[in-house]
């Protein structure tokens, strides 16, 4: 862990600024509050010196509003090299797309960690690598392979992150109890957002309506406990069921 290498500032007890990594440890990401723009130069120059950058993977993740921080940024030699539109769906508006005969849902709670990861590893698109076997063998190598895949999604179930709320996510099973959507959800009631991540759909069972069937029970429950809105991504799929303008980002390397 890189975690030692994130950066507070602070006005008196107020914290105003926060440079910190995600994954990769490369990509370095910029909190500041409005009124400390100032702060900006300070800020981009600690990241250059300070946070990995190896085999000169480094990019600055910038998002729209940030625009002290991208003159900053431009001003060291760093260019834009990419940006999309994460779409935000609204809950003044509503979800109501029913599932499909034939599927069903499973409660998060009873949920089995190897149909998940074989789901995860298919939907994906892990399968180019190869089928879903060993998973509960010991693997030390480089590549990304169903143990490790496994392994992640054990570590969820056993140590759960902060603020995880896996009792809100949703499972879609088929007719033979096999794991064929997932789509998780983090809540904090305070942020009245409902972040969903991840979303995956195994690629058989594609085009039917699960994901937007899940997402609409995301927003049917998550609208109860207070959620005013629910994160998305760039694929038009989110624009075609009733997403609109969310989070612009840009990508910043040298």
């Amino acid at each position: 862990s890189y975690s030692f290498l994130d950066r507070l500032w602070f006005d008196g007890d107020k914290v105003v600024a926060f440079v910190f990594y995600e994954a990769p440890v490369t990509d370095i990401y910029f909190n500041l509050r409005p009124g400390y723009e100032f702060l900006a130069d300070e800020l981009i120059d600690y990241a250059i010196t300070t946070m990995p950058n190896f085999d000169g993977n480094q990019q600055f993740i910038l998002f729209g509003g940030q625009d002290q921080l991208k003159k900053a940024a431009a001003k060291r030699g760093f260019k834009q090299v990419y940006e999309y539109e994460s779409l935000i769906f609204d809950f003044e508006n509503e979800l109501n797309y029913e599932l499909p005969e034939g599927y069903h849902f499973v409660d998060a709670e009873d949920a089995d960690p190897v149909k998940l990861s074989r789901l995860c590893w298919y939907g994906f698109g892990h399968g180019e690598k190869g089928e879903f076997v060993d998973y509960d063998k010991y693997d030390d190598s480089l590549d990304w392979t169903p143990a490790k895949s496994h392994k992640d999604v054990l570590a969820d179930f056993m140590a759960p992150s902060p603020h995880s709320t896996q009792g809100y996510s949703v499972i879609i099973a088929d007719e033979n109890e096999e794991y064929v959507c997932f789509s998780g959800m983090w809540w904090v009631p305070g942020n009245k957002l409902a972040y969903m991540e991840p979303l995956c759909t195994h690629p058989e069972h594609r085009r039917r309506g699960l994901a937007a069937a899940a997402l609409t029970k995301h927003y049917r429950r998550m609208k109860e406990l207070g959620a005013t809105h629910m994160t998305g991504g760039e694929d038009p799929f989110y624009s075609k069921i009733g997403y609109g303008k969310g989070w612009h980002w840009t990508f910043w390397k040298r």
